[in-house]
């Protein structure tokens, strides 16, 4: 629903719903963090939806920004001076995935098919860095394409990682343990080399290994008896710089999730485990800058100096198979 149709109405917990169209696509992104709550092709959802006035379950459609995944023990160093984060799995006695999901989002520009929402980050202890994000989904006849953009409007250079979550729907719309089910009808395909050594207790990478056996989903493998909550580096790119995963569902929905030359990881959580009220039904399928813990290790950690910009460019396509 756009902003007019909320007068006099309760607006949701997740804030205004902005909603856009174009042929066969739609989406619906949110107020509060830029969400991409629904995408949706010939009425078939491409993402695990949810209800405007719940939680976001297992942050799902989040943009993750200033970094996604994990920071050990929410702490990092950045030019010689320590930082330390709200710890978010006290289980794991780590940060995860960032600020941005966390704040209403100011929108700059709607239109038919497309919707641009901007966020200043505010003067966090724990970032304290004048970063103004701007987040652009645009729909036309190829699908969806996501434009996010980080200015550096401060006087010092700033840490910076993007990331998305979005989880794709595996089409049967199941609940609890049938979703693992419904998962493993669905194949993968992944185009990257190398699988990141995650511990088993913290899910903080270890090291690395080439892909082989289960870890290598670059052939397109089912993923039924498949548990992943891993990571993939070592991208495979086409001509254009471009990476492509495809998520492909038994019901003939194939899901091509793309993104540009900044992408240099990907993240895959099958949510095997998870609380059965809490998951959603499909993977999590995560193009990323840099992967766990680039806070403290400085691995594909981009380093924004004032008064620059970073761009990342990521989409989906949908087509029946």
């Amino acid at each position: 629903m756009h902003n007019s149709e909320m007068i006099g109405q309760t607006i949701p917990r997740t804030g205004q719903q902005y909603c856009i169209h174009h042929g066969d696509y739609s989406a619906v992104v949110t107020e509060l963090g830029a969400t991409l709550r629904v995408l949706r092709y010939r009425d078939h959802d491409l993402i695990a939806s949810f209800d405007p006035d719940g939680l976001v379950p297992c942050s799902n459609g989040c943009v993750l920004v200033p970094y996604p995944n994990r920071i050990e023990d929410g702490e990092y160093t950045f030019q010689g001076r320590t930082y330390s984060m709200p710890i978010d799995e006290h289980d794991r006695k780590t940060a995860i995935h960032g600020f941005g999901y966390r704040y209403y989002w100011k929108l700059e520009r709607l239109a038919e098919s497309s919707v641009t929402l901007v966020w200043r980050v505010p003067d966090l202890a724990s970032y304290p860095f004048d970063i103004l994000v701007s987040i652009t989904y645009a729909l036309d006849e190829q699908g969806l394409t996501m434009t996010a953009t980080a200015t550096n409007m401060g006087d010092e250079a700033a840490p910076w990682a993007f990331g998305i979550h979005p989880w794709l729907a595996n089409g049967a719309g199941g609940t609890g343990d049938a979703i693992q089910e419904d998962n493993g009808r669905c194949s993968l395909s992944l185009p990257c080399a190398t699988h990141i050594v995650a511990s088993p207790d913290r899910l903080l990478p270890q090291g690395k290994e080439p892909v082989r056996g289960r870890t290598d989903l670059r052939e397109g493998p089912s993923l039924e008896g498949q548990a992943f909550d891993d990571a993939w580096t070592d991208v495979e790119r086409a001509d254009d710089g471009t990476c492509t995963a495809v998520f492909t569902r038994p019901d003939g929905i194939r899901v091509q999730l793309w993104g540009d030359e900044t992408i240099k990881a990907w993240q895959v959580c099958t949510g095997t485990g998870f609380e059965a009220s809490f998951r959603p039904a499909g993977v999590a399928v995560e193009p990323m800058t840099a992967y766990a813990n680039a806070f403290r290790t400085g691995e594909n950690l981009v380093v924004l100096q004032p008064a620059s910009v970073y761009t990342t460019q990521v989409g989906y396509r949908a087509e029946r198979v």
